[in-house]
């Protein structure tokens, strides 16, 4: 079984689940989507649904009081509509159309009370090569995010907002293989970059590194395959005059356990992820998980 990897789905970050708004951590599901895998020519589309509720302050490596902080709740849908096509064993692309439904309470003395805005995300257009070896087991990603979100809600600060305002470079890699003849174990890692080249309203959001590592096994029947993973991240401060560096920037760890079930060109996916380690700048809100399901078809 051919374990290349789909990488889009949102934009990279090596962090794990505990999780805070867009800009603080939504590229994490860019790594780790292992039920969208090129294989071959062809194209696969795919819908995707992340849940994110971020209701515990975190300082440095562990959890602080909450009157810390005057973020209260972020709690995120992440909506994800895409596909990638390979027009032959080497070349492909890909596209990404996120929607964000998020809630944001606050006990900001200038913003106090509980908000909810719904809203196009930051699109993401990109190609793909996978010609390094016969069976596509290696790749390089590469592309562009989009400054398409809105990034200008009142009510919501520069790192909650549901884009950026910022357009950013995508680089990545994936590599695949098998533990032994059958195939019956597999394994895949994957890594993805995302630096930004162009930025609006004095905010520049941190750079982003997302990796993923993960094994499979095909022989468990049924058209069912468990996959686990680690997933690890790191941000960089944000910038600009409406930016806050003090209180932006992480790197975490975390576990993924999922499972796909496979019936004929249809794949569904669904896993749970969970935080081993995090250190976070200053106050940030976390979650204790992050949820996601992906079904794809391939034609």
């Amino acid at each position: 079984m051919k374990r290349a990897f789909f990488a889009c789905v949102a934009v990279l970050a090596l962090v794990p689940a505990p999780a805070f708004a867009c800009a603080c951590g939504c590229s994490i599901f860019d790594v780790g989507t292992s039920s969208l895998i090129p294989s071959g020519p062809g194209g696969t589309a795919f819908l995707e649904l992340d849940l994110l509720d971020q209701t515990k302050n975190w300082s440095g490596d562990s959890r602080a009081p909450a009157a810390d902080n005057d973020d209260k709740h972020i709690s995120s849908e992440f909506w994800l509509a895409g596909g990638q096509y390979m027009f032959d064993e080497d070349w492909g692309a890909m596209v990404e159309v996120p929607y964000t439904e998020r809630l944001f309470k606050s006990a900001d003395p200038d913003n106090t009370g509980t908000f909810r805005h719904d809203a196009l995300g930051d699109i993401k257009l990109m190609g793909v090569y996978s010609g390094f070896d016969p069976d596509m087991s290696s790749g390089v990603i590469f592309g562009v995010k989009l400054p398409t979100g809105d990034h200008t809600y009142a009510h919501f600060d520069s790192d909650v907002e549901i884009g950026s305002g910022s357009t950013d470079l995508i680089l990545g890699a994936y590599k695949t293989g098998a533990f032994d003849v059958s195939q019956s174990f597999s394994w895949f890692a994957q890594a993805m970059w995302q630096h930004e080249v162009a930025t609006q309203n004095g905010y520049t959001p941190g750079s982003e590194l997302n990796g993923a590592a993960g094994v499979s096994w095909n022989d468990m029947g049924a058209g069912l395959v468990p996959i686990l993973q680690m997933l690890v991240s790191r941000r960089g401060r944000d910038s600009g005059a409406n930016g806050e560096p003090d209180e932006t920037g992480y790197t975490r760890l975390l576990i993924s356990l999922g499972l796909e079930a496979r019936i004929d060109s249809w794949k569904l996916y669904a896993d749970v992820e969970l935080p081993v380690y995090q250190h976070v700048n200053g106050d940030q809100l976390v979650a204790p998980a992050a949820f996601k399901f992906v079904a794809s078809y391939a034609f």
